[in-house]
């Protein structure tokens, strides 16, 4: 199978099973599979969160998916449990298309690693 065709297949076993699960079947976007990353990596799914708590738990999971990439590196964990990650590597300048090719490409090897696809 093509790596672009495998990785469209993945992607969509991945928001079929996270909408199912957390949308009641509606197509999730990018941008809140990316949120709900954030919620798993910071390990409080039952919180509520604030304007500003939403957009670091959207932080935390980039930096987490771009991680084996080689951008960030985790570097501690704070007295309230939040993740902290030192840019290793700035991003270089992608276009739209291509930046959301990486996200869903890091997203991918997010969940294989966690055993959610194969």
């Amino acid at each position: 199978m093509a790596r672009d065709e495998q990785l469209k297949e993945r992607w969509e076993q991945i928001v079929n099973k996270l909408s199912a699960r957390f949308a009641d079947g509606e197509q999730l976007d990018l941008d809140a599979i990316i949120y709900l990353i954030g919620v798993q990596e910071l390990g409080k799914p039952g919180m509520r969160f604030k304007k500003d708590d939403k957009l670091n738990l959207m932080h935390i999971a980039i930096c987490r998916l771009l991680e084996p990439f080689g951008f960030y590196k985790f570097d501690f964990q704070d007295e309230d449990g939040w993740p902290h990650y030192e840019m290793l590597e700035a991003l270089p300048p992608l276009k739209a298309g291509e930046q959301t090719l990486l996200m869903k490409e890091a997203i991918v090897q997010y969940f294989v690693e966690k055993e959610l696809v194969h």
